[in-house]
């Protein structure tokens, strides 16, 4: 018995742990997503404000802003969320990127 109640308690870990890392893919696609975008409508403003303000949304998304890259009018941004897994020893780092600028412009379509 105590054999069939570990093994539901490792399946409902592993469980909450897929959940928990989807959970936070969704956070991380979220905050590239307007991290991108807020620093596509900064970009007439130099590269150093637009990447200031894709810093700061990232962070209040709940992210962090790994890497910002502006070529011309177009800002490809990288983001990643930390999430404490319950089996694995330290955290998970869960990455997204993203890119915003305008329609058609340097071959983005």
């Amino acid at each position: 018995m105590a054999a069939v109640m570990g093994v539901v308690w490792f399946g409902a870990v592993v469980a909450m742990m897929v959940g928990g890392v989807r959970a936070a893919r969704h956070r991380a696609d979220a905050a590239a997503d307007l991290a991108a975008l807020a620093a596509a409508a900064r970009v007439a403003e130099g590269t150093g404000v637009a990447c200031r303000a894709a810093t700061s949304i990232a962070a209040d998304s709940g992210g962090r802003l790994s890497a910002c890259r502006v070529r011309g009018r177009i800002v490809d941004v990288s983001v990643f969320v930390m999430i404490r897994v319950p089996i694995a020893a330290g955290d998970l780092r869960v990455s997204s990127r993203a890119r915003a600028g305008p329609v058609g412009d340097e071959g983005v379509p």
